[in-house]
């Protein structure tokens, strides 16, 4: 018995956790990226090719993007990271969870022990009335996937 074909879903309906809540509706997540370093062994007398072993698991940095709203948090937990009392107690677990058109939980990416490294607001331009859009780069330990 075959399986028949999925339709892929689709990325725009997304909510981001932040220890189990939502915080703040982000319009753009991107970043989730695992990547394997490949080491290469070159052994001798044998000279026709390179033995390629995999090495160590790495991720990107998540960027995260949305409206700017009066709401602090996201700066106030940059600022904890930056004193060096509080900088490990404040690295959070985050989820990024995908919906499909019926609202029902398709994807979620865990992501362990994450901290943010760079907040950033775009430029204050006079003659622009485009929602002006915060910036938040999060590095983090692991993330996992998880298909509902």
């Amino acid at each position: 018995m075959t399986t028949p074909p999925q339709n892929p879903f689709v990325g725009y309906h997304f909510v981001v956790e932040i220890s189990g809540i939502q915080e703040a509706r982000f319009t753009e997540c991107s970043g989730l990226e695992a990547k394997i370093d490949v080491e290469e062994y070159k052994e001798g007398g044998v000279n026709d090719f390179v033995h390629r072993l995999p090495g160590r698991r790495s991720f990107s940095t998540l960027t995260l993007k949305r409206g700017m709203t009066n709401s602090m948090h996201l700066w106030d937990w940059l600022n904890r990271v930056a004193t060096a009392e509080a900088k490990a107690s404040e690295k959070q677990n985050i989820s990024i969870v995908l919906y499909n058109k019926a609202a029902a939980e398709v994807l979620r990416w865990n992501l362990i022990g994450a901290f943010p490294v760079k907040w950033s607001s775009p430029t204050l331009q006079s003659d622009q009335s485009s929602v002006f859009i915060e910036t938040l780069e999060l590095t983090f330990q692991e993330f996992s996937v998880q298909a509902r």
